[in-house]
């Protein structure tokens, strides 16, 4: 059905645009309406419409890029959640949890409706005013965590009962909890590091970002701050607006910051700095990472091609793409790409051509060699066509299958909630550590438990053991193969002591947002962040600072 259904069964008011004649647009659609009419009458089974029409959609804009999204009614208002940074709830992440065949609690915000109400992380939820919320059985994960999630949702003010089990505890328990308009904050954590220097965290770019930023920089100048660290790892970014004003921080007023160029001329527009800068002069890092994408990007790019900011880390994503919504009947919504973005220097910085695949249908990237070279206002050669390259390059530490394996795991997850069951309290986030003895308890604990990453690797192992017993080779190359199977499975109890420095890390910073949530994980990982150290120690030294900012010699020569 996928593969015949291929476009929108969709009454459209038609309109004229390059390239497509609306005749040819008619004609299309109308082979696909007598298609599906034709198969609703004679396919031998009833045809779910819904199903397919989604089906259909789906399979149509995955051949375009993954921005462009078609959001049902429920997915579009939370879609809207997620661009205004607010929702109407009770202020809790949800997971599946494998070994319940339920959705537990699995992070709460401080401050908000469950995590006043009692709850906590680690609570099977079973049942909402009485209503059980079943398994997921069978069923899409993604659906079933949606459709708890959904239960959990509602008008602010109203009270549901939500009925868990505990761990550790017999009985179940029932928590009365008042739902309320949950805004969650884009400034994760701000605070002060050594020699004066200030740290913001923004996670995204939601409605009124730049002023959060704005507020928690001019309180940390309150307690003494003379320069700045902007942390935007991790962010992939939100309303490019919301950059704009960012970037408005530290620029002059009248600085042209971004242009968006498309096929139609309404979505061609430009943005400029509009009001008097807040800390112009004032010297600052951003922190980017690859996953520093769009807002981020456009944030961070201008700061770079204005000379105003040192940017360090590791290259960003490359997204230069810019999206656009759309109203659909039955309140659904289109999220598509209309235009690419550019930056002060002129440049974009997209990385992956969509409109053009490789056999195996991944887009294709552009190489270095054929990026093209920019300048920033002060004559630095910067280049398009591969996301942000950091003025200064500090690579994370990184991890590996294993550890990311067992972070996810329910085992991990069962740890660290017995942990916190065995713990009223723990030191403050900055100053608490897991000692070697509860981590040998840990180990303990995960070999006991019998956990087995499920590496790729082991996975395709299986499939060839079956492959080769199909096609029956012989005894001697099966038993061959079985013994380098054998080889590939970890010794965990070795992997978890060559690897403890960085779980012990892993898992101190887990306890710490039981206790201090979110920002007490930022704290915790702060004081062992080599990229924040490295940060520091540049805004350190204002000499280096200012000469990263400036042109060479070179660079000059290359400008003219």
């Amino acid at each position: 059905m996928k593969k015949i259904i291929f476009t929108l069964l969709v009454s459209l008011a038609f309109v004229d645009i390059a390239g497509q004649s609306v005749s040819e647009v008619s004609k299309q659609l109308n082979v696909f309406n007598e298609l599906y009419k034709t198969l609703v009458q004679y396919y031998v089974d009833t045809l779910d419409t819904r199903k397919n029409v989604d089906t259909a959609i789906k399979s149509m804009l995955s051949d375009l890029d993954p921005y462009t999204e078609y959001y049902d009614a429920n997915a579009a208002k939370d879609f809207s959640s997620m661009t205004m940074g607010k929702y109407a709830g009770v202020g809790a992440v949800i997971h599946y949890y494998k070994k319940e065949d339920r959705c537990v609690v699995f992070e709460l915000y401080e401050g908000k409706p469950a995590a006043k109400s009692g709850l906590r992380v680690g609570d099977v939820l079973l049942a909402i005013d009485d209503v059980d919320l079943g398994v997921k059985g069978s069923k899409e994960m993604s659906d079933y965590v949606s459709s708890v999630s959904s239960a959990l949702r509602g008008d602010p003010e109203t009270v549901i009962n939500v009925k868990v089990r505990r761990p550790g505890v017999e009985e179940p328990l029932v928590f009365k909890v008042t739902r309320a308009s949950v805004q969650l904050p884009s400034v994760m954590y701000s605070g002060m590091l050594e020699n004066n220097v200030g740290y913001v965290m923004l996670t995204s770019f939601t409605q009124g970002c730049a002023q959060e930023v704005c507020e928690a920089m001019n309180k940390l100048k309150g307690q003494g701050a003379t320069s700045f660290v902007l942390d935007l790892r991790d962010n992939g970014g939100g309303l490019a607006i919301e950059a704009v004003n960012l970037v408005n921080l530290f620029v002059p007023k009248g600085k042209l910051i971004l242009k968006m160029k498309g096929k139609c001329p309404d979505v061609n527009t430009s943005y400029a700095t509009r009001n008097a800068p807040e800390f112009l002069g004032v010297p600052l890092v951003v922190l980017v990472n690859s996953n520093s994408a769009s807002a981020s990007e456009i944030t961070c790019g201008s700061l770079q091609d204005l000379d105003r900011a040192v940017v360090m880390g590791e290259r960003t994503y490359g997204k230069g793409l810019v999206q656009q919504t759309y109203l659909l009947p039955n309140s659904g919504m289109l999220k598509a790409t209309v235009s690419h973005y550019y930056i002060p220097s002129g440049r974009c910085i997209q990385a992956l051509d969509y409109s053009h695949r490789k056999d195996n249908g991944e887009a294709y990237r552009t190489p270095d060699s054929l990026t093209r070279v920019f300048y920033t206002e002060a004559g630095r050669e910067v280049r398009d066509g591969g996301g942000i390259t950091p003025d200064v390059t500090v690579v994370a530490d990184s991890s590996n299958a294993f550890v990311a394996y067992l972070c996810a795991s329910d085992e991990y997850f069962d740890f660290i909630n017995d942990y916190c069951s065995r713990h009223e309290t723990i030191a403050p986030a900055g100053e608490f550590e897991l000692t070697d003895e509860e981590y040998a308890e840990f180990v303990d604990k995960i070999v006991a438990s019998g956990f087995t990453p499920e590496y790729r690797s082991l996975k395709l192992a299986d499939q060839l053991q079956e492959m080769m017993k199909a096609e029956q080779l012989n005894e001697e190359s099966l038993e061959l193969f079985n013994r380098l199977k054998e080889s590939l499975k970890p010794k965990v109890a070795d992997v978890l002591m060559k690897n403890k420095k960085r779980l012990k890390k892993c898992l101190a910073s887990e306890i710490c947002g039981r206790y201090y949530y979110q920002p007490g994980v930022v704290e915790h990982v702060l004081k062992s962040d080599k990229q924040v150290a490295a940060a520091v120690e540049l805004l350190s030294n204002q000499a280096r600072y200012k000469d990263l900012l400036s042109a060479t010699d070179s660079d000059m020569k290359k400008k003219k």
